[in-house]
């Protein structure tokens, strides 16, 4: 759910004006003049970082870049200028379905051929894909959260005698291990307001197991929630789910607990070796005295079936308004060029498979980045954000709910499956 507040927000590198693949946007200063609005929830570190990307732009077409911040519900804050018909020129959205239902009222410009071709070359099609709607496209994969990783205490692990486990079996068995040796294996945030994290948790043993042709349709209700499938994949998450002596505190705790303390339950309490996370925990971890790629290190998150898993979180660029300058502003985001510079400024990821791992600034995000570009086609964005908000992102309800439940009575795969499938059929009208 959260945007991706990657890793240390480690020193920049300056942008280099040529990307030396031929398919750096206009230069020239062929926008001299033009002024552009773009407008996207992003404040502190991430807005410092993406206003030095457009510094970059600036530099390189002429054209003056004007930043506008909508706030945490970028819907409230462009809607109403949209019904004014005063848009920004270009809107960085945070989920694919809010491209989906601008596009749907006609509120969204078609991209040119041009940035058409620029993200045909960049991104793997699963990516143009979600960023189209009824045969054109409209959006841009700019910035991405990785939602594929573990995070641990290696001295928890080293004084257990573990080594990061590969696949799903090692996971349990390594969890054994630390119970045995009196080390509390994970922390889980299953409380009310955080439960985002067990669909993430699903996401991954999911696409795993069922691989992504499934996956792609469960996200589009194509598959009901009834589906052995379904069923096989909640019994694995049981094998720890299920067990309260690998969960710090119990269920009492675990379905109580929020999302930035079960991090610090691991890193700064040492309360428990592991905990599930994207690449933004690296912020709540920065509140602690653990140190990111020292005292607090990743892994992939274990294959429980024949796909290693790569799911994504990530924010969609659209243009809103008619004009050189958005689609200008828009292929030069879709490029390796935009990329490579925000990569070196750290906090960032992108599904660009042309920005080289090399780019980045920060260890932990190469080890990200290469790890996603080895999942190639298999990647897939979060199945919840791809969900109508009320089946897959609403507190108390929908999928967060009936999950959450599912940890308090983790024997019940039938009943959770039977919770799931209909507060989808009602969302999915």
């Amino acid at each position: 759910m959260a945007a991706g507040l990657l890793l240390s927000a480690a020193a920049a590198c300056g942008g280099d004006d040529k990307d030396g693949d031929g398919s750096s946007p206009s230069g020239g200063g062929e926008l001299k003049g033009t002024t552009i609005e773009v407008a996207a929830k992003w404040t502190g570190p991430e807005e410092t970082n993406f206003r030095k990307v457009l510094q970059a732009f600036e530099k390189k077409t002429g054209a003056k870049v004007n930043y506008a911040s909508t706030g945490e519900n970028t819907d409230a804050y462009l809607g109403p200028r949209i019904e004014a018909k005063n848009p920004p020129d270009v809107a960085i959205l945070p989920q694919p379905g809010l491209m989906q239902q601008y596009a749907g009222k006609g509120a969204l410009k078609p991209l040119g051929d041009d940035v058409v071709s620029q993200v045909g070359q960049n991104f793997a099609p699963y990516w143009k894909e979600l960023g189209s709607s009824d045969g054109k496209t409209y959006g841009v994969i700019v910035k991405a959260a990785y939602k594929s990783i573990l995070w641990y205490r290696p001295q928890a692990l080293d004084e257990a005698g573990v080594q990061p486990p590969a696949a799903w079996a090692d996971l349990t068995k390594a969890a054994g291990t630390l119970q045995d040796a009196g080390t509390t294996p994970f922390t889980l945030a299953a409380g009310p307001q955080d439960s985002w994290t067990l669909t993430d948790w699903f996401e991954n043993v999911y696409l795993s197991q069922a691989g992504p042709d499934n996956y792609d349709k469960l996200a589009k209700h194509e598959i009901k929630w009834t589906d052995p499938s379904v069923g096989k994949a909640l019994q694995t998450l049981a094998e720890i789910w299920g067990k309260p002596d690998y969960l710090n505190g119990g269920v009492a705790t675990a379905t109580k607990t929020k999302f930035d303390e079960s991090v610090t339950q691991v890193f700064g309490q040492q309360k428990a070796a592991m905990v599930y996370g994207g690449d933004f925990a690296a912020a709540n971890i920065g509140t602690t005295k653990a140190k990111v790629g020292t005292d607090a290190k990743v892994f992939a998150f274990p294959k429980a079936g024949d796909t290693a898993p790569a799911i994504l979180g990530g924010d969609v660029a659209v243009a809103l308004k008619d004009g050189k300058g958005a689609q200008e502003l828009m292929k030069y985001l879709a490029s390796p060029e935009a990329g490579t510079v925000w990569a070196g400024l750290g906090g960032y990821l992108t599904p660009n498979k042309n920005v080289k791992p090399d780019a980045y600034s920060d260890p932990i995000a190469k080890q990200l980045i290469t790890q996603l570009q080895q999942a190639g086609d298999a990647a897939r964005y979060d199945m919840s954000d791809l969900a109508p908000a009320a089946f897959g992102a609403t507190p108390g309800k929908g999928e967060w709910e009936a999950l959450r439940q599912f940890v308090q009575n983790p024997t019940d795969v039938k009943g959770t499956q039977a919770k799931l499938e209909a507060e989808a059929a009602k969302a999915y009208k």
